[in-house]
Order: structure tokens, then C-alpha cells, then sequence
């Protein structure tokens, strides 16, 4: 079965394995092929060798498998459930590396009789023919093979050029060997590294060159693997198997055997098989492969783990809560996948230039045979120089220059709990220069506490009315409540939108929220509540007011802790050049508390969550690009309204899925750090964007003026390609 992704619109997204690319001028073809599909839209990722498609839920992948198919490339769908692709096996490098050792064995002796005219027997000609020969054809067969696929469909790619390239250097050698004076006893030939107008074989350039591109395919090949090792790490972590626990007693199996609801062990050393809750046993686990906290995270009965973390000090015993493609990790993996699938403008104008290039570098190299013939009358000269424009000009480079490092940082963001949603979120970043800060759950903790001398009758009133929301401080008050027994059942509980709820208890409608509330409904605070509601507000708690009966009869003094590292993301986003803004709906005594404490100085409280978007957007009407942070689904408005929307992982699946860049790890640092990262990436990306255009435009020239010799044009041309790649695998040292 095909993994097919429905969507509500009526639409669908397919992911297709692309094999038999070799530039990004295939992956353009196969993008403009698809598109042209009605109501398709496709993106064609030639580092992963991916495709994601966007179409109608009515149209079969087999649809899409056969358009690619048409154009001579395979495409594969993944099987039902199964994680998103890596990518890069290891058997095209073990196959490329085998090509290139057979290949340098055989073209060495050939370069070297060609540089060294004393070495340079009798018929050292013919034995240069008999080794280069097999390197050409057989060392090059998939430049061939590809560039006889293109032809076929009329179109011309990398493979062309080389192709076109080392086939015409040998046959013109074979053809002055048997027809011209080049295999007469005696002949002599002496290499430069300029274009060479006297010489009449090219051995050593078919050979050489032909060595050179496969060693740099196969450099490249093992630096794309190196570039996606972080998102195979990640679907790595996952266990194998797993000691299942039925009435007491543990069986090993198979971790496809989990079901929501399976209670399983997990011993010192072993990794949680899926996301849970520990049911029993105290320890620790370490999570620091999932979401990139170092301090292994302290756990107990009704603690949530995640699965991939690993185990450390005692046995815990936890029971399923997702599995399978719902759990953390496979979601992790996914939006990793995704957004190494995907495009940035940036690229789309690379791929733009590739898909044309190939056909004007052949009309250049026809140009400049005629141009050296009718210029100089040479037709070595001329031949050279047209062979080493074909070879100089190939624009893998250029292909790379994106896709690879989008693997790599977006592959080192995971590992550090950064998700990014797509390559697009790089550019928001570069422009950001503000940064909204929710209070609850981003600054602080989010882990709330009834404090003070709280009256147990409307404790326990409150507690029953908030004992079904999910609200960190509803949370915090039905725990209180619990404290003394079970709590009284509510009915006819709901919420009133940023003001509090309501819900009867006992027979009794009770009313717990905001002191607007209840004045709104005829409960005013008396002298005695207002006074404890000015102190709790004072300390910077968080004063929520319960009333019943007509009459208003207690606050509730709530306070968060802010957590450890929220004054060091502070000072970090302000050496980013980027100001911190607090949002919250929070009162004005609690936020100010907090924002003196982290070191921020603009503070907007009482918010109320649908104005959240709002005063986004009235920022950004200021001139600035903001960033917004939040956790909770009252932020996920101002999330999606933001220029970048980062959304902390622990916080709602709204909120997350509002986010251009999930925070997987509980820690404020990880804001300036998904910042640091994005522009690093994209800095990366323009460097190596620049590099490729400026290598062609110098080279090109060059060649065309016969001061550049195929062979030495081959070395070059594979070494822009290593370099590209290698430039993005910096990313991987990011800290």
C-alpha cells in the first residue's frame, strides 16, 4: 500500500523516492514534468532525492510514478507506515568508490606518459588507448547511459556534457591512432595545462577527466550520506523491541506489538520504545537525543517520557499512550524530512538557472569550436578548447549549493530539539528584529501552585469547575483541590473566553476567573478580597476570583516559576540585535514581575488571547518583523500571524502545528539558538550559491580561450562540487 496524506480541501501529498538523478537539471525536469499535471504541484529535491507532491485525492500515485517513468528516472512510494526516507543507503557510494579505484589504477600510467615525453616507448600510444579505453566506457558508463536517456526524450543534463566530453576526446584520439600520424612508431606528446593546439590524442584527458567527476560523484555521494546522517540518527532511536508486561509478567516482542494502553518495562540503559506515562518506578531518562537537553529529566509515577529517551538509574514501568506514527519522534521525523524536501526561494531561482544552462553551454561549446577555426585556423585548438567548456561548465554545483545545506542544518536543528518547518522559514529569520514573548510555559515554567491561606470550601468549588481544562492555572487549582479527597462533580461546566468559567457544583453555579467576571455578573469584591487580590498581584501571582450565590467569596493567589535559562535567552536575543517584547494576558503587577526578572523592559499584559494577533500585527504595522513564542492554543492565532512563529514543543499540537519552528526541548535558549542556526543556514547557503555562479562565470571564459585543458577543467569542476557540499557540512559543528 502507498502513503497517501489526505487533506481536508480534497487534495493529498505523496512522497516519492527519485532514483536516477544526477543533477539538479533532472530534478527541474521531473518538478516541470509533474507540475504540468492539472492541479499538481510538485517539489523535486535532487540532495534528498525526494519528491513531494501536492494533488488531487483522487489522482493514484501510479499517476505520478508514471509521468516520472516517462522521463527515464525511477520513482518509488513508500509503503504504508513507513518513515520518511533518509535517504543514500551506502550502495551508490560502495558502487561509485569501486568505479573510481578501478578508474584512477587505470588513467595514472596514461597521465603519466602524457606529461613525461621521456618516458614515452614505442607505442606508448597504443597501450594508453587499450587503459584509457575502459575507463572512459566502463568507469563512465552512467554519464553515458544517463545522457542516451536524455537524448531520447530531448532534453541534455550534467551527463551530456560529460558524456558528450570524454566520448568526443577518445574517438578523436582512436580516429587520429588509425587514420592521422598520432600512432607512428616514434610519435611524442607533451601535456600542459593550458589548451594543447599541437597535440593530436586526448587519452589522458578522456581518461582523466572521466576519473575525476567520479570521484567527485563519489565525494559528493558520501557527503549527502554525511548530510542526512542526522535525520537517519533520529529514526534510529527508536527500540527494536520490547519487554511487554501482561498480568505481571514480561515478554519480549516486537515494538510493533505496542498498542495504546500496553504497559512495558524499560531497564537502566534501555530506551523508552514509545510515548507514555511511568506507571511506576523513580528515576531519571535522558532525553538528550530527542530534544536536546543535556540534564537528564527527573521522573515518577504519572510523569510523561518520550520515546527514544533513554532510561538511567532504576526500573520504570509505563504504559503507551501513542504509538507508531503518532509518537514524538516519528513526528520529529517527519517535519525534519519535510522540510529538507522542501524549497527555498532562494533555490527555486538555482534550479531555474540549471534547467536552462545545460543546452546554452553546448551551443557555447559549439560557438567556441567555430569561433577557434575561423578565428585561428587550429582544430586541436579548437577541439580542446570546445571539450574543456563542456566539462567546466556543469552546474552541479549549483544544484547542491541549497539542498545540502537545508540537510544539515535542518538535520543539526533536530538534534538540538529545533524543528523547522520548511526552508522558507529561513528567510523570515534573517528580517526578524523583535521577538513576543508569551509568559506562561515560554518564560516560566508553566507548572502553577495554589499558594496562601485559601478557604477549602471554594477551593474545592473552584477545583470541580476546573478540574477538565487543560489551562496551566486550572491545572494548578484542581490539584490543590485534590489535595483533601475526590473532588465534587461539575455540570454545565464552559469557558468564557479570557474571562474564566463557569460550571454548577452541588447545585450551586460557581464562577472562577477574573474580577470582570464576576463584577459583570453582579458579584463585586468586597474591601477584604480586593485588599488579597492587590497583595497576591503585588507578589506577582496571579489572583483568580471565586464567587457563587451572588457574592463573590474568595481569591486565589497562583504563581509560576520563571525558568532557569529565560534571562540568558533574554540577553541572547538582545546580542542578536533582536527585542524582547512580553505579551500575556496575565495582570500588570505578574508580568512586570517576570519580565523584570528575565531583563525584559517592553511589557504588554492583559492581553486577552483573540487581541494576541492583534498587537502582533500592530508591531509589525510599527515596521518590525516579529517572531512570536507561545505554547498554548490562546497563542496559536498570534503564532500564524507572526513574520516566524515559534511554538515550544511542550505546549498544544494547535499551537505546534501554527509554529514555523517547534522547540522540542523545555528551554527558553533554544529561541536565540533556532534564530542562530536559520540565518547561519542561510548564510550558508548564500555562500555557496555564490561560489558555484562565480565559479562558472570565471571558468567558462577561461576554457573558451583555450587556457584551460580538459583534464585540468575535470579536476575543477568535481572540486566545486566537494567544496559545496563540504562548506555545508560545517553546519554540523554548530553549537
Amino acid at each position: 500500500m502507498e502513503t497517501m496524506t489526505p487533506a481536508l480541501d480534497g487534495r493529498a501529498s505523496t512522497q516519492l523516492a527519485i532514483s536516477g538523478m544526477t543533477c539538479a537539471s533532472c530534478a527541474m525536469r521531473i518538478e516541470k514534468k509533474l507540475n504540468r499535471l492539472e492541479g499538481v504541484t510538485a517539489s523535486v529535491n535532487y540532495a534528498t532525492e525526494n519528491a513531494h507532491v501536492d494533488h488531487p485525492a483522487g489522482m493514484s500515485t501510479g499517476t505520478l510514478v508514471e509521468t516520472v517513468e516517462q522521463l527515464g528516472y525511477g520513482a518509488t512510494p513508500p509503503s504504508a507506515g513507513e518513515e520518511p526516507d533518509a535517504g543514500h543507503d551506502g550502495s551508490e557510494v560502495d558502487e561509485l568508490r569501486h568505479r573510481v579505484l578501478v578508474s584512477a589504477a587505470l588513467s595514472v600510467p596514461v597521465v603519466v606518459l602524457a606529461m613525461a615525453p621521456a618516458w614515452q616507448f614505442v607505442d606508448w600510444q597504443w597501450i594508453s588507448l587499450v587503459l584509457a579505453a575502459p575507463v572512459v566506457v566502463w568507469g563512465g558508463w552512467r554519464f553515458h547511459r544517463a545522457a542516451a536517456v536524455n537524448l531520447r526524450h530531448g532534453t541534455a543534463t550534467m551527463d551530456t556534457l560529460i558524456s558528450l566530453g570524454t566520448l568526443a576526446a577518445l574517438l578523436w584520439s582512436v580516429w587520429a591512432l588509425l587514420f592521422g600520424d598520432a600512432g607512428m612508431p616514434g610519435m611524442t606528446h607533451t601535456l600542459s595545462f593550458t589548451a594543447d593546439p599541437g597535440d593530436a590524442i586526448y587519452l589522458e584527458t578522456a581518461a582523466a577527466v572521466t576519473t575525476f567527476v567520479l570521484a567527485g560523484r563519489f565525494f559528493e555521494a558520501r557527503a549527502k550520506r554525511r548530510a542526512g546522517a542526522a535525520l537517519r540518527a533520529l529514526l534510529d532511536l527508536g527500540a527494536k523491541d520490547v519487554a511487554l508486561l501482561v498480568d505481571g509478567t514480561e515478554t519480549r516482542v516486537p515494538v510493533e506489538r505496542l498498542v495504546v494502553g500496553s504497559e512495558f518495562v524499560v531497564r537502566p540503559g534501555e530506551r523508552v520504545a514509545t510515548d507514555g506515562v511511568v506507571v511506576s518506578g523513580v528515576g531519571a531518562v535522558d532525553a538528550s537525543t530527542v530534544t536536546g537537553e543535556s540534564v537528564p529529566v527527573e521522573v515518577a509515577p504519572g510523569a510523561d517520557v518520550v520515546g527514544g529517551c533513554v532510561a538511567v538509574g532504576s526500573r520504570l514501568v509505563v504504559r503507551a499512550t501513542k504509538v507508531g506514527a503518532d509518537t514524538q519522534l516519528a513526528r520529529i521525523a517527519r517535519r525534519v524530512a519535510d522540510a529538507q524536501n522542501g524549497k527555498a526561494e532562494i533555490q527555486r531561482l538555482a534550479d531555474r538557472v540549471s534547467g536552462v544552462f545545460v543546452p546554452v553551454v553546448v551551443l557555447m561549446a559549439v560557438a567556441t569550436f567555430v569561433g577557434w577555426l575561423v578565428l585561428a585556423g587550429d582544430v586541436s585548438g579548437a577541439f580542446t578548447a570546445a571539450v574543456a567548456v563542456l566539462i567546466i561548465a556543469c552546474p552541479c554545483a549549483l544544484g547542491l549549493a541549497t539542498p545540502t545545506a537545508l540537510m544539515v542544518g535542518t538535520g543539526r536543528g533536530a538534534q538540538l530539539g529545533i524543528l523547522l518547518r520548511g526552508p522558507e522559514v529561513l528567510e523570515s529569520t534573517r528580517r526578524v528584529d523583535t521577538v513576543v514573548l508569551d509568559k506562561t510555559g515560554t518564560l516560566t515554567t508553566g507548572r502553577m501552585r495554589v499558594v496562601g491561606d485559601v478557604d477549602d470550601t471554594a477551593l474545592r468549588y473552584a477545583a470541580a469547575v476546573e478540574d477538565g481544562s487543560t489551562h496551566p492555572i486550572a491545572r494548578a487549582i484542581a490539584e490543590a483541590g485534590r489535595r483533601d479527597g475526590p473532588l465534587p462533580a461539575a455540570t454545565e461546566a464552559r469557558t468564557i473566553d479570557g474571562l474564566g468559567v463557569s460550571g454548577t457544583v452541588d447545585g450551586t453555579e460557581v464562577l472562577v476567573g477574573r474580577p470582570a467576571l464576576l463584577a459583570e455578573r453582579g458579584m463585586p469584591l468586597s474591601p477584604a478580597l480586593t485588599a488579597h487580590l492587590e497583595a497576591a498581584q503585588a507578589d506577582g501571582a496571579t489572583a483568580v476570583v471565586v464567587g457563587w450565590d451572588g457574592a463573590a467569596r474568595a481569591v486565589l493567589a497562583v504563581t509560576d516559576t520563571v525558568r532557569e535559562t529565560s534571562a540568558d535567552a533574554v540577553r541572547a536575543l538582545r546580542a542578536l540585535g533582536v527585542r524582547p517584547v512580553l505579551l500575556t494576558g496575565d495582570h500588570e503587577a505578574a508580568a512586570r514581575a517576570v519580565a523584570t526578572s528575565v531583563g525584559i523592559d517592553d511589557v504588554r499584559a492583559g492581553v486577552l488571547p483573540e487581541q494576541k494577533a492583534d498587537a502582533v500585527a500592530a508591531l509589525q504595522a510599527e515596521g518590525h518583523a516579529v517572531a512570536m513564542v507561545g505554547d498554548g492554543v490562546n497563542d496559536a492565532a498570534a503564532l500564524a500571524r507572526a513574520d516566524l512563529g515559534l511554538a515550544m514543543g511542550t505546549g498544544t499540537d494547535v499551537a505546534i502545528e501554527a509554529g514555523d519552528v517547534t522547540l522540542v526541548r523545555e528551554d527558553l535558549l533554544a529561541v536565540p539558538d533556532a534564530l542562530r542556526l536559520a540565518r547561519r543556514t542561510l548564510a550558508t547557503i548564500r555562500g555557496n550559491l555564490f561560489w558555484a555562479f562565480a565559479y562558472n562565470v570565471a571558468a567558462i571564459p577561461l576554457a573558451a580561450l583555450g587556457l584551460l585543458n580538459p583534464m585540468v577543467a575535470g579536476a575543477a569542476m568535481a572540486f566545486s562540487s566537494v567544496f559545496v557540499v563540504g562548506n555545508s557540512l560545517r553546519l554540523r559543528r554548530f553549537r
